[in-house]
């Protein structure tokens, strides 16, 4: 039997996939804006994309940037989130001040979910790993890749790696150039999800042609998609509200039948 992982009332890796939606606010003004809209949407999980954040490099602003968003959004799960340029975010941090607000970050425990990048060395992840689950906090280690979509067997390679370093939730996102990336993918998170992972995963093929795996990723074994609420923070994006539809639509005539 997999694990799950429970988030407040949210519980990743059990019945519909669930909906995370983005925060990309560059001022505490347009944070606090941000979590007030989101108040009035329906979703399960927030991610707070930090390297959004303007004064992301002043780690007392980032907590008090997170200490609003918490106030406003007292009962939803939080992802915190810095996405590393080379990973398609918008800024780079050194390797120890990435780990450094990580670790700040995990002690405030104002958050249920810390992202980490899968390419660091496996001696800081794990240390962080550890920090983050002592302070109950759970930890999606994740890889993006904007250029290609890898082999399926590298996608299971790179999966199955974070799980292996403790990862709560492994997670891979990946740039379609043809339809067939987009099949490869899915059967990727099918085989991970049949054969090997032992706790939820997330899979996802960006852009418009990997829309399909945003919506129906469910169904081959990817446990949460991200849609957008007011402005995208990934390529392919879709708004919450009719993810929610579509997803509810798919599963619910989906025919549980086997091979």
């Amino acid at each position: 039997m997999k694990k799950v992982v429970n988030i407040k009332s949210v519980t990743i890796g059990e019945g519909l996939p669930k909906i995370c939606v983005p925060m990309i606010g560059k001022t505490l003004l347009e944070l606090a804006e941000e979590a007030n809209f989101l108040r009035n949407l329906d979703f399960d999980v927030v991610e707070w994309r930090v390297d959004f954040f303007d004064d992301v490099t002043e780690i007392d602003r980032v907590k008090e940037a997170l200490e609003t968003i918490r106030r406003i959004l007292t009962d939803k799960p939080i992802i915190f989130t810095f996405r590393s340029s080379k990973e398609g975010g918008q800024k780079e941090l050194a390797v120890e001040a990435y780990f450094q607000l990580n670790r700040a970050i995990a002690e405030t425990k104002l958050v249920e979910v810390i992202d980490v990048e899968l390419f660091n060395e496996e001696k800081a992840i794990k240390d962080l790993v550890n920090i983050a689950h002592g302070n109950g906090i759970a930890v999606i280690i994740s890889n993006h890749d904007f250029n290609k979509t890898p082999a399926k067997k590298e996608i299971i390679s790179r999966l199955c790696k974070a799980q292996e370093l403790g990862a709560d939730i492994p997670k891979i996102a990946v740039m379609p150039t043809c339809s067939e990336d987009v099949i490869t993918l899915l059967d990727a998170t099918r085989i991970m999800n049949e054969k090997y992972a032992d706790r939820p995963i997330i899979t996802i093929s960006m852009d418009g042609k990997g829309i399909i795996s945003r919506v129906s990723g469910g169904l081959f074994g990817s446990a949460l998609t991200f849609g957008a609420a007011k402005k995208v923070s990934a390529p392919g994006q879709i708004s919450a509200v009719d993810l929610r539809n579509i997803i509810k639509l798919l599963h619910d005539n989906a025919q549980n039948t086997d091979c």
